[in-house]
């Protein structure tokens, strides 16, 4: 499962709550109650399997009904044309990138800080001791400064993945000056350093992504994107970022062909061993299995520091979160304490290959690496959540003329630039 993009691109003991409520609606007086559930999965993936699993014992356990349907991808479509119509599901899942499009910013989206306070059943903890307050975080707030709107079950990052077993990779580049020597090293052993599908720019954006945090400090890209002006991209280090990225494609160290590849065509050739590297999420090990040459051993590697010494990673959640118009919000609630549960969630891992947000429960062993540079570095959101038609319609173009070798660092600052100016003037 290719997991969830910016939204705009597709253009992570005891069963009582305390202090559970909302909703207009009440719970059925009988047995546990019930709730409705609207899954993004498919019921024949392995996501779905692992919380059928969990809904039929939480159901066996308090004798709550779950009345759960299999979406799909398509669920996205479906949320809120059901809220505005009066028939919002008690609990849906997504990326919290649909959810705080969909229900978050538009304040649709319960605060379940008091799903937070609960007990996890039978664990003696809260919800909130299992799920470091890091990730929720970083999330956008919703109209009421709540960032509490999601629980998220799956943590999704992106880092640059490479073969463990390779003697060329037995040191990974911390820093970018590494880095750079390494792909020469490379190079003249006439082995490409990277891989990357031309057509991917939201996946080849985040190296720049990345080097923009690196080099001028969190929230860089957001801090551009807000300014109506442009002139944020006239700020030195910015300049200074996107040379970096000149420097790579001039330096030939891209897999021959990227420019005009198409996804996922150079994504396999690295899992084959044509390339050593490649940056993607964490979806990029159980898409490439099938194609990974014999001995693979996958691992991880952040994107290197620079001179400015961040080390911020990026999360990408993928969780549950209840609509405020939910008539049946209090078993909903209850079930995702439930399901937070280590013996219900290790299966996110074991089953579907996923990190969780759990750090008690082991990532899928070929997640290994990408699991411990969550938990010991600060986290963020790829591209610091900016989404909307500003990406597509203003900041990629630019940037593609930059990845494909059609323009200079200067040349993709100025037309960066003119493109912001011209997407305020068009939106306010």
């Amino acid at each position: 499962m290719r997991g969830p993009k910016v939204t705009a691109v597709l253009a992570a003991g005891a069963l009582a709550l305390t202090a559970c409520g909302g909703g207009s609606g009440s719970d059925s007086k009988s047995s546990g109650g019930e709730f409705t559930y609207w899954s993004m999965w498919k019921e024949n993936e392995p996501q779905a399997k692992v919380i059928k699993a969990a809904i039929d014992k939480f159901s066996k356990e308090t004798g709550t009904k779950v009345d759960v349907e299999w979406q799909g991808r398509d669920i996205r479509t479906k949320i809120g044309p059901a809220i505005a119509a009066n028939k919002a599901p008690d609990l849906v899942e997504n990326g919290f990138d649909v959810i705080s499009s969909l229900l978050a910013s538009t304040g649709q989206a319960a605060d379940l800080t008091p799903v937070y306070n609960s007990e996890v059943p039978g664990e003696g903890k809260k919800v909130a001791d299992v799920i470091p307050a890091k990730y929720l975080d970083a999330m956008p707030k919703d109209p009421d400064g709540v960032t509490r709107w999601i629980v998220p079950y799956v943590l999704n990052s992106a880092t640059y993945y490479y073969n463990k077993a390779d003697a060329d990779l037995a040191t990974t580049p911390a820093t970018w000056d590494d880095f750079v020597k390494l792909c020469d090293t490379l190079k003249a052993e006439a082995k490409a350093c990277v891989a990357s599908d031309g057509d991917n720019t939201w996946t080849n954006f985040l190296l720049l992504d990345y080097l923009l945090v690196r080099d001028n400090g969190p929230g860089t890209l957001g801090k551009i994107y807000q300014d109506k002006t442009g002139a944020a991209w006239d700020q030195p280090g910015v300049l200074e970022s996107a040379k970096r990225i000149e420097q790579f494609v001039k330096g030939g160290y891209l897999l021959k062909g990227y420019d005009a590849s198409k996804y996922p065509a150079q994504q396999t050739s690295w899992a084959t061993g044509k390339a050593a590297f490649h940056l993607d999420g964490t979806w990029v090990p159980s898409e490439a299995s099938k194609n990974l040459a014999a001995g693979f051993k996958v691992g991880e590697f952040a994107v290197p520091t620079t001179k400015g010494g961040n080390t911020e990673i990026d999360i990408i959640p993928l969780g549950f979160a209840i609509p405020k118009k939910a008539k049946h919000p209090e078993p909903a609630q209850k079930f995702i304490a439930y399901f937070l549960k280590k013996d219900n969630l290790s299966g996110i891992s074991t089953e579907a290959k996923n990190i969780t947000p759990r750090e008690d429960i082991p990532a899928p062993e070929e997640l290994a690496d990408a699991q411990k540079l969550l938990s010991a570095n600060p986290s963020r959101l790829p591209l610091d959540g900016v989404a909307g038609d500003y990406l597509d319609k203003s900041l990629f173009p630019a940037f593609a003329d930059l990845w494909l070798g059609k323009a200079t660092a200067e040349q993709f600052v100025a037309k960066a630039k003119q493109g912001q100016i011209a997407y305020w003037k068009a939106n306010g």
